[in-house]
């Protein structure tokens, strides 16, 4: 996770009508390799930061969601711009409406959230290289072992507000 660099950072899509902001460091980026993500994406894979909801601020245009199905059956809903239709971000049935995964090549600056881990590479394309100092996993992985322990405090404070009365 690439925390050491100041936020908030901003994002938005192609035609410019919705415009969001990374209040803070995203919990995790995953590179997903999937299938799923490989069609979705219409690439080799994508890039998502998981980050709590409410650290992402709207701040121009309302991204339309649109339920799209996912590799799990639950399904996801994708943030899309209602005008050009660019993704940019899903929340996924398993963690809800309270955590974003931002498509980081929406970024205005994509290349300061390099992925923290490679998943499901038992289906990567052949030709995609992967760097030798981030972790790779042939499906999913284990969050206690791969994320950082202030990574998984937010997330355990996320859930512990989502669930109180």
């Amino acid at each position: 996770m690439q925390g050491n660099e100041p936020y908030p950072v901003e994002g938005g899509c192609d035609c410019g009508a919705v415009r969001y902001r990374l209040l803070s460091a995203p919990l995790f980026v995953h590179c997903c390799h999937c299938r799923w993500c490989q069609r979705e994406s219409g690439s080799a894979f994508a890039l998502n930061a998981m980050i709590e909801a409410g650290r992402v601020d709207l701040i121009a245009g309302e991204p339309d969601l649109v339920e799209t199905p996912s590799a799990s059956g639950r399904g996801q809903r994708i943030a899309r711009c209602p005008t050009c239709r660019i993704a940019l971000w899903s929340h996924y049935a398993g963690a809800g409406e309270t955590i974003c995964f931002v498509r980081v090549g929406s970024l205005d600056e994509p290349d300061r959230l390099p992925p923290d881990i490679h998943i499901f590479t038992e289906s990567r394309q052949p030709w995609v290289v992967l760097a030798a100092d981030k972790p790779v996993c042939a499906g999913y992985y284990d969050r206690k072992q791969h994320w950082p322990q202030e990574s998984l405090d937010r997330l355990a404070e996320l859930r512990a507000r989502s669930t109180s009365p």
